[in-house]
């Protein structure tokens, strides 16, 4: 697989994840729902988060910079690693998974680094502007927009269960965008056929075999 195909991944995947935040940031209140196509188990659900994908928080405003600084150099690292895998011939499979793991860090770097100076805070009753005079946090201090939540079952445990019966719970609960969805393909995909996709293309290679035999251009017929 060619260097310029796990570039065209990367590129779909950052524009997509980009444009749908944007949209949504600059359209949406905070904690603004909406079902998709009128589907209740689909829906847009605009959040934010200050930390790790699915809206996990780490160690407040330091905790943030840390995390933002370590997407970074994860960034960078995943430039270098990509250039390599495809260089030594890693089969195609894995290209891809790496390059959705490196599309999707990249996307949340985005938001953790910019987003805090080029947007209003969004609140629940006020939709935010793009390119105000002065963002809602300086650099590395920008919060991940999220949206995408999919309530597939919302139900109650049975009475009988311990220490949880009679209590609600819903399946599929957390509320992510399309870089966290990119990261998860990834690392799932490359978890369940690891065996597959750790592999390097055989090189075909063509020896030549040297001899000190003479060859004959006579031909003995018997």
């Amino acid at each position: 697989m060619k260097l310029r195909n796990a570039i065209l991944i990367i590129a779909i995947i950052i524009i997509a994840d980009q444009a749908l935040k944007i949209w949504i940031k600059t359209n949406y209140h905070f904690g603004h729902v909406t079902n998709v196509m009128g589907l209740p188990w689909f829906r847009l659900y605009f959040i934010e988060n200050k930390g790790m994908a699915w809206g996990w928080e780490f160690g407040g405003d330091w905790g943030k910079m840390l995390l933002t600084l370590f997407r970074l150099a994860a960034v960078i690292f995943g430039t270098w690693y990509l250039g390599r895998i495809v260089k030594q011939g890693y089969s195609r499979g894995f290209i891809i998974c790496a390059s959705l793991i490196y599309a999707g860090a990249l996307g949340n770097l985005i938001d953790s680094m910019f987003y805090g100076m080029i947007f209003e805070e969004s609140s629940y009753s006020y939709v935010a502007k793009m390119f105000p005079e002065h963002g809602y946090a300086g650099f590395l201090h920008g919060r991940v927009v999220d949206m995408l939540y999919f309530p597939l079952v919302h139900s109650t445990y049975p009475s009988w269960v311990p220490f949880v019966g009679g209590e609600e719970f819903e399946f599929f609960s957390p509320i992510f965008n399309i870089a966290d969805a990119s990261i998860s393909v990834g690392v799932i995909t490359l978890f369940i056929f690891q065996k597959r996709l750790f592999k390097k293309k055989d090189a075909g290679s063509h020896s030549t075999v040297e001899t000190n035999a003479e060859v004959s251009d006579k031909v003995q017929v018997g």
